[in-house]
C-alpha cells in the first residue's frame, strides 16, 4: 500500500489528549508497513487552537507530519455560550453548523489539502468525530476513509449534524465493545468494515525495579493520572475526597499526575506532581494503593491498563459504561455511582492487599491478552486490506 493519511486536530509529543495520543501511537506503530503522513494543525491548546508549532513539514519519531495554521483561535466565551444554547434548547440545523465552526479548529488550508490531494492517498484515518478536521474533511474522502470515533455518551454526539457524518463513513475502528454498541444503537451505522481494536500499552517492567520514590510523594496514597479537568470528573473527585477525609482515620493522600485545567484543592492530603515522565509515572503508580479514574466520558482508558501493569487495582466511575466494561471483563477493578459507593470501594481496597494484588494481576492478564501491539497492527492491516479489496471490486 502507498501513502496513508492520518488526520487529527493536534499532534505532538506534548499533546496528551486521548484521541491525539491514540493517533500518534498508531501512526508510529504502522509507519514501518505504511507510508504514514499525518495531516494536522499548528495548535497545541485544544481550548483556544492558538498556533504553536511552525507551519509546514515536520517529523516525530520517524513519522512525517504536515502542519497547517489555524485561521483564528477559538472565542472561548462565545463557544461556551453556543454550547449552553445548543445542548439544552431547541435550535436549528444552521445553529449546529455555527457551533461546529466555533468548535473548530478552523483550518481551511488542511481541508483544501485533503480535497486537492485525495488521490495521492490510498486510505484516510480520521481520529475522533468531534472536531472540524473530521467534520469538514471526512466527507471529501468518505469512499476511502476510516473513522476512529473515540465516541461516548455526551451532549455533542446527539447533534443532528453528526448523524450524516456517521452514515457517510464507510469504515470504523472502535476502542471498546461498549463504544461500538453505543454507536450502532444510536445511529444504526454500517459495521461491515469495522473492528474493535483499541491501542497497545507501552510498558517496560524494568522501570519498576528502581525503588526510588518521588520525594514529593507521601508514603500512603491513592493516585489520579491524566488531564485534571472537570470533564474528566476531577471536580467530583475532589468533592468526594474532601468528604472522605472528614471521617477517615488514616493518613491517606490523593496524588495527582498531569496538567491542570481547574483549581486543585489546597490541602496537605492532596499532592500535585504535574507532568512526569512515563518511567516516573509507572513508579508512582506501582506504589499507590490504587488508581482512581473518575471520568464519565471515555471510549478507552489506557491509564487503568497502565495501573494494572504496574501491579495496582483501579476504582472507576460506574456511570461510564466503557470503564465498568473494562473492569468487568478483566476483574481488575471496582466501580462506584455515588459517594457512599466511592467510600466503600476505597475502604475495601485498603482493607486487603492480597485482594488488591489479585485484581491487578487479572487486569494485567486482560491487558496483555487484548492490547498487544502486534495483534493491533494485524487488525489494522487485515481491516484495511478488506476495505481496499471492496473498493477495487466496486470500481
Amino acid at each position: 500500500m502507498g501513502k496513508v493519511a492520518f488526520v487529527v486536530q493536534r499532534y505532538g509529543l506534548e499533546v496528551n489528549g486521548g484521541a491525539e495520543f491514540l493517533c500518534r501511537w498508531v501512526a508510529e506503530l504502522m509507519n514501518d508497513v505504511w507510508d504514514v503522513q499525518v495531516l494536522t494543525t499548528c495548535a497545541l491548546d485544544y481550548m483556544t487552537w492558538a498556533n504553536h508549532y511552525p507551519e509546514g513539514e515536520d517529523r516525530i519519531n520517524g513519522v512525517a507530519i504536515h502542519r497547517f495554521s489555524v485561521d483564528k483561535p477559538r472565542d472561548v466565551l462565545e463557544f461556551n455560550r453556543l454550547c449552553d444554547h445548543i445542548f439544552w434548547n431547541a435550535h436549528t440545523h444552521q445553529e449546529e453548523i455555527d457551533w461546529m465552526k466555533a468548535q473548530g479548529p478552523n483550518c481551511p488550508r488542511l481541508i483544501r489539502f485533503i480535497k486537492t490531494n485525495k488521490d495521492r492517498f490510498d486510505l484516510f484515518f480520521f481520529f475522533t468525530y468531534l472536531y472540524g478536521t473530521t467534520f469538514w474533511g471526512l466527507p471529501l474522502v468518505a469512499e476511502k476513509a476510516f473513522l476512529i470515533p473515540t465516541a461516548h455518551d455526551e451532549p455533542p454526539i446527539y447533534l443532528s449534524i453528526f448523524k450524516d457524518l456517521f452514515r457517510k463513513t464507510k469504515g470504523f475502528i472502535f476502542n471498546t465493545p461498549e463504544e461500538k454498541d453505543f454507536l450502532v444503537r444510536e445511529f444504526a451505522i454500517d459495521c461491515r468494515y469495522s473492528d474493535v481494536v483499541g491501542m497497545g500499552v507501552e510498558f517496560d517492567p524494568s522501570c519498576l525495579s528502581n525503588n526510588e520514590s518521588d520525594h514529593r510523594c507521601p508514603s500512603n496514597y491513592v493516585l489520579y493520572a491524566g488531564r485534571i479537568d472537570e470533564s474528566k470528573g476531577c471536580r467530583e473527585l475532589f468533592g468526594f475526597w474532601e468528604k472522605y477525609k472528614i471521617g477517615a482515620k488514616n493518613d491517606l493522600s490523593l496524588v495527582l499526575i498531569g496538567r491542570s485545567q481547574i483549581d486543585i484543592p489546597q490541602r496537605k492530603d492532596v499532592v500535585h506532581l504535574g507532568f512526569v515522565s512515563d518511567e516516573d509515572k509507572f513508579r508512582v503508580m506501582s506504589k499507590a494503593k490504587c488508581l482512581i479514574m473518575p471520568s464519565l466520558f471515555e471510549s478507552l482508558s489506557i491509564v487503568i491498563m497502565e495501573s494494572w501493569l504496574s501491579g495496582r487495582p483501579v476504582i472507576v466511575n460506574g456511570k461510564c459504561d466503557v470503564l465498568t466494561g473494562q473492569c468487568r471483563r478483566s476483574n481488575g477493578g471496582l466501580w462506584y455511582e455515588n459517594y457512599d459507593e466511592f467510600e466503600a470501594c476505597l475502604n475495601f481496597i485498603l482493607s486487603d492487599e492480597s485482594i488488591s494484588r489479585r485484581m491487578a494481576e487479572k487486569g494485567s492478564e486482560y491487558t496483555r491478552d487484548n492490547y498487544d501491539s502486534l495483534q493491533i497492527k494485524n487488525k489494522y492491516l487485515s481491516l484495511s486490506s478488506r476495505f481496499l479489496s471492496k473498493n477495487r471490486a466496486d470500481k
